[in-house]
């Protein structure tokens, strides 16, 4: 027989490790290279909703549900839709992105899948021909920034999103 709270409670998958607390020089220096990202991102004119959309995508392609979570609703805080925010998952086939935005999906796609695509000359090319090459290098150190986060999240499991009703 099934215990009635186990069907209703949500799945808490066990926390491995305390990054932030085994090693909090390196979880700061993380962050600081987030927040130079974000800096980097503003001065160049990339706007926030985008740069949410992009942490989410990486995020949804590492399977990292704290960063999925944080960035779906920084994206929603930052203006964002929830059409829009719901489609990233399959930006390729919505008609809710422009063509800069798919171009930055298209290099956030490749640079999270790294050892599979090395990043093709195409997909920096797509994306140079709708952004200035600040602004590619500024995705760029976003795109760098979430991987790192995602793949510290999914390996430590260090961090729970928490279901608001």
């Amino acid at each position: 027989m099934t215990d009635i709270a186990s069907t209703t409670r949500p799945f808490a998958p066990a926390r491995r490790l305390d990054f932030d607390g085994l090693v909090p020089a390196f979880s700061r220096a993380v962050s600081a290279l987030d927040d130079a990202a974000v800096a980097e991102l503003d001065r160049t004119g990339i706007d926030a909703g985008l740069r949410e959309l992009v942490r989410l995508r990486a995020s949804q392609l590492n399977g990292c549900s704290y960063c999925v979570d944080t960035h779906t609703r920084a994206a929603h805080d930052a203006g964002e839709p929830l059409q829009r925010i719901a489609a990233v998952a399959v930006w390729a086939e919505s008609n809710f992105f422009t063509v800069a935005e798919r171009a930055a999906f298209t290099l956030t796609d490749a640079v999270t899948r790294l050892s599979e695509t090395h990043v093709p000359d195409e997909v920096v090319a797509e994306a140079r021909a709708q952004y200035s090459d600040e602004q590619v290098a500024a995705l760029l150190s976003l795109i760098v920034s979430i991987n790192a986060w995602n793949e510290i999240g999914v390996t430590a499991r260090c961090w729970r999103p928490r279901l608001e009703r």
